[in-house]
């Protein structure tokens, strides 16, 4: 435009006078005929010669200048409502992605969120155009509205949208041969099919699914445009939870009872889910509360408020644990690794408060058989300073000899005797070595119903099998 109105100034300044002078002779002093105007028309011709080296070096029609860009693509000249070769054999479309994040991983929905850019190619010979240096034009999602684009969409999505700001990511590049390449980028919330089984010791596949919506195999041909290496990704995406282990690509056909075949291209990945976040905090605290349960078992058989108290702490505790994990997971209809794991541990600090209850139970029956026989074989001896002294299997052999020669006729009540020692026996009047066997067979008969007998085993018996079922765990599910 600058070159035009150049040339066009110059072309009024010298033929004007020219025409003035030519028109009335007398006008010698116009400039025209003057030195000054002769060095005018040289300018204006210096100023046509640049102009036109210009239009030689741009004879690009891509860079030159056009009333619309539709009048260079034909758009108004066609119908873009149909598909590229309507009629004919299936457009082969293809496709690569690029994969910007993987934003989330949600349990409790099954879905996974992921942003990339998604590229089309195809050939439309309608929108070929003249070039001399076979340059490419690019324009923005104006177009787009205008011209065939393939139907893609995701498969199994629950949202997604593509992003405007600040204006519609969307590109368009069109080369003179046809050829198209159309680009967006794009949010998706896509559903992934998660098996928990193993949680939180699993791995996870998922994904994304893309399909024509309106076109069958007959009609557009959806592929992968390099294979596996139409998949890229960011090295810098990274997830909290998960470990990215690899992308890849699939393709298939799906088939629809009422519709036909259609092509379906799949962008596979498969996560490892860290554990080190699950070891803090659910497996250490259950390990920890089921060894808290343990103290129970050094606490004295008689300090009821304290081994009642710590039993029912271990308990609640490990409730919580259990309905804090089960409140972030969705509530499938099978058993989850850590469900075993957690109800085993509850399991274990639920028996070691059975262990107690056990324990004084058999402690208050003990008491009321000793009480009975306190007051069957009462008697008073010979010894000064007035005691009881209750023989429950904890006496040596000497102690019972000095006792043995007491006999029925040589006791008498306590009432008569209150300066005296009042011992209970259980022993019979016969001869001291028959006593001897039966008071051997007594003591060991009260060793096996001790009480403290059950904790000692217990101190051995819950940390054993505990730490057996820790190594079966880790070594089945790790």
């Amino acid at each position: 435009w600058h070159c035009v109105t150049s040339i066009a100034k110059s072309f009024f300044m010298t033929m004007l006078p020219w025409y003035l002078a030519k028109s009335w002779p007398g006008n010698v002093g116009h400039p025209a005929a003057s030195p000054a105007g002769v060095a005018q028309g040289h300018q204006s011709n210096a100023v046509a010669v640049f102009c036109s080296h210009i239009f030689k070096r741009n004879r690009d029609l891509t860079k030159a200048w056009r009333g619309k860009t539709e009048q260079l693509l034909r758009v108004d000249e066609h119908d873009f409502t149909m598909r590229p070769a309507f009629g004919g054999p299936a457009i082969p479309v293809g496709v690569d992605v690029q994969v910007e994040s993987l934003d989330s991983i949600s349990e409790v929905d099954m879905d996974f969120t992921m942003t990339l850019y998604l590229r089309h190619y195809w050939k439309d010979e309608r929108l070929s155009f003249p070039s001399t240096n076979n340059k490419s034009m690019t324009f923005d999602g104006r177009l787009v509205k205008k011209i065939w684009v393939p139907d893609v969409f995701f498969v199994h999505s629950k949202r997604s949208f593509i992003h405007d700001t600040t204006t519609d990511n969307i590109m368009l590049r069109v080369f003179p041969d046809g050829h198209v390449l159309y680009s967006m980028r794009v949010t998706v919330t896509a559903m992934c099919n998660m098996d928990f089984s193993h949680f939180p010791l699993d791995s996870q596949t998922c994904s994304l699914e893309l399909e024509s919506y309106a076109y069958t195999d007959e009609d557009l041909m959806l592929y992968w445009k390099n294979g596996n290496e139409s998949l890229k990704t960011d090295e810098k995406i990274s997830l909290s939870q998960f470990l990215i282990q690899k992308f890849h690509t699939t393709s298939r056909l799906a088939f629809y009872s009422s519709t036909g075949w259609y092509n379906r291209l799949y962008i596979n990945f498969t996560l490892r889910r860290h554990i080190f976040f699950f070891l803090l905090q659910t497996y250490f605290p259950a390990t920890l509360m089921v060894m808290l349960s343990w103290v129970s078992f050094w606490i004295d058989r008689r300090a009821v408020p304290a081994r009642v108290s710590l039993g029912i702490t271990t308990v609640l505790t490990m409730s919580t644990i259990i309905t804090g994990v089960n409140a972030s997971m969705p509530r499938v209809s099978y058993i989850k690794a850590v469900d075993i794991y957690l109800w085993v541990s509850f399991v274990f600090v639920f028996l070691s408060v059975l262990e107690y209850a056990a324990v004084n139970y058999l402690t208050t029956v003990q008491e009321r058989k000793e009480r009975k026989l306190r007051e069957r074989f009462s008697c008073s001896c010979g010894i000064p300073h007035s005691k009881t002294m209750m023989l429950d299997g904890n006496y040596s052999e000497s102690d019972a000899n000095s006792l043995a020669g007491y006999t029925r006729n040589q006791m008498a009540a306590e009432e008569e005797k209150p300066e005296k020692m009042v011992v209970h026996l259980a022993m019979s009047n016969e001869s001291n070595s028959s006593r001897k066997r039966g008071l051997k067979g007594h003591v060991g008969l009260r060793i096996i119903q001790n009480t403290h007998a059950i904790d000692k085993y217990s101190r051995l018996i819950f940390p054993g099998t505990y730490i057996f079922f820790n190594l079966i765990y880790w070594s089945v599910f790790s």
